[in-house]
């Protein structure tokens, strides 16, 4: 089953909403009615289709902009409300409020009116499949709702929780809760799912990729709970928060080893990915390149450019941090470097599309062209190579955005064991659970994937941190992690000088690189959480705005 995004079915005004009244009609000339939708086997299925269809993928939000993973070269800058200072309550951006609570409504619709069998369909030869497929939906539904409430939660902090459908008079007169109260409630719901959802579908008659189970409940909690144990939500470093989230992710891992569904391997970036626990497939389309074909290739615009600051975090290939005075010659030099960097970025000399890349100035994909890369890389991680822009040979891909892989698992358990510890090597029991696998051990089984060395065991906690950090950085760049990662961790201030580099060709073969501040940035703590929007603080007067946003 695709999980297509924004499938669009009528679910009445009974439905949870934070919309108008008129957003929750039902027009039965344009829709199904109720006792229709759900009458049957197949079009239980549509709604619980539907449900999915509110995932959204990171394609198309360019949000790795609005951090200091990358900048944004086209024009109009999509990203640029982010950091220049004119986010407000009335200029919103990323604004999901209304989107999530909408998923949210269909996620409670279907639970609250699917059906417990069909026994009209008993003489189906595959009465069965229909009926276990049936029995699955409530708990595909509400882990796909504690999702939507994650999403809530990470941007706005304080959120309703919405467990059933309300009235249109309910709606506006709705509570929040605190986040620790919100915490809770999702940790509860995940944990329950994952009681109940299957491993896989590969083994059932129907055997359907793209639907959440035990694993999507497991990642996801380990998630919820890491972010709940950082700085942002947890300033006073509490380790019982940590150690609840490295359990959480112990469960994870634990349950894999039964049932060896995924594998900590090198990225795929296809529906059978050993390391992918949940993605968004997309269908054929050229989108994602023509927005990030770098400008001197037919339909390119550049879209999201890596930053230097980024390029930096890729270790040498022996290992050792790259440091840009001592390790310059291989600043573009991908064979001495960790082999992720040739996977995620183009720099200059690349080969691409059976040409060269040239992003010196001058070059063919260098300033001073229009929207060419304000920092001379490029975006490769995602890319179709083999995607023709060309007028006349156009042609496009299917795609696949990660949200959760196994690999995050690993350096989430990595983080919450080694913050609430302070010990790298740390192994035993801590809280009550017994941990054979150091943190410094789960950050080496990613790098062994890439032949990578290991980081040595004799660093102090504080460094231990930085390599931590860089490596979760590198290895899910461009997955939608450090913009929520640089605000859970407080260090936004310290991310608001972006770099590139100049580069001047000398010669035929010869290059001189100079290190160049791109952008520097606006940062506020309060940007530390989302404002909520002006309008929804006027449906419901119980909202509470974030700190600074008033």
């Amino acid at each position: 089953m695709k999980t297509y995004r924004l499938v669009s079915l009528a679910i009445g005004c009974v439905a949870f909403a934070f919309a108008s009244c008129s957003d929750l009609d039902l027009n039965e000339s344009q829709y199904h009615s109720k006792e229709y939708q759900f009458s049957d086997f197949s079009q239980v299925k549509e709604v619980m289709t539907n449900v999915y269809g509110y995932l959204l993928s990171g394609f198309a939000n360019f949000q790795e902009c609005a951090s200091d993973d990358a900048v944004y070269a086209n024009s109009p800058d999509v990203c640029k409300s982010y950091y220049d200072g004119s986010w407000s309550a009335n200029e919103v951006v990323d604004d999901q409020w209304s989107h999530y609570y909408t998923a949210i409504r269909a996620a409670n619709y279907l639970l609250e009116n699917c059906p417990e069998d069909f026994d009209i369909a008993r003489w189906d030869e595959r009465y069965s499949i229909y009926l276990a497929q049936l029995k699955n939906y409530p708990y595909e539904a509400r882990a796909l709702r504690a999702w939507f409430h994650m999403e809530l939660l990470k941007r706005y902090r304080r959120i309703v929780i919405a467990d059933k459908t309300y009235s249109v008079s309910e709606v506006n007169s709705l509570e929040p809760v605190e986040y620790d109260e919100a915490v809770e409630w999702i940790s509860n719901e995940l944990e329950d799912c994952a009681k109940h959802l299957p491993d896989s579908y590969s083994d059932t008659y129907y055997s359907e990729i793209g639907r959440v189970t035990k694993g999507f409940a497991l990642a996801a909690r380990a998630r919820l709970l890491l972010y709940a144990a950082s700085p942002l939500n947890n300033p006073a470093g509490d380790a019982s928060e940590y150690a609840k989230a490295a359990e959480a992710a112990l469960d994870f891992i634990d349950a894999n080893s039964k049932s060896l569904q995924y594998g900590v391997v090198r990225q795929q970036f296809n529906a059978e990915a050993k390391d992918l626990i949940f993605g968004i497939r997309e269908a054929a389309s050229n989108n994602f390149e023509s927005n990030n074909f770098p400008v001197g290739y037919e339909g390119g615009n550049s879209g999201v450019c890596p930053s230097l600051n980024l390029v930096e975090a890729f270790d040498m290939a022996d290992g050792t941090p790259f440091d840009f005075a001592a390790n310059k010659e291989a600043l573009l030099d991908a064979s001495k470097r960790d082999p992720r960097l040739a996977r995620d970025i183009l720099s200059n000399g690349d080969s691409f599309k059976g040409s060269v890349i040239e992003s010196y100035t001058g070059g063919n994909n260098g300033l001073p062209k229009e929207n060419a890369s304000p920092t001379s890389f490029y975006l490769r991680k995602f890319i179709q190579e083999a995607t023709s822009l060309t007028t006349g040979n156009v042609n496009s891909y299917p795609h696949i955005y990660p949200l959760l892989r196994v690999q995050e698992v690993y350096l989430n358990y990595a983080e919450a064991l080694f913050e609430g510890t302070k010990n790298p090597d740390f192994t035993g029991v801590f809280h009550g659970v017994r941990y054979a696998l150091s943190p410094r051990a789960a950050v080496n089984l990613i790098r062994a994937a890439y032949s990578m060395p290991e980081i040595p065991s004799d660093l102090p906690a504080d460094q231990f941190r930085i390599r931590l950090r860089n490596e979760r950085r590198v290895e899910l760049c461009f997955e939608g992690h450090r913009f929520w990662d640089l605000r859970r961790w407080k260090i936004g201030e310290s991310t608001k000088e972006i770099y590139g580099i100049t580069i001047t060709k000398i010669g035929d073969q010869d290059y001189s690189v100079v290190r160049n501040l791109v952008q520097n940035r606006y940062w506020n703590d309060k940007m530390y959480w989302y404002p909520i929007s002006e309008v929804e603080l006027h449906k419901n007067g119980n909202l509470v705005q974030n700190d600074g946003w008033e």
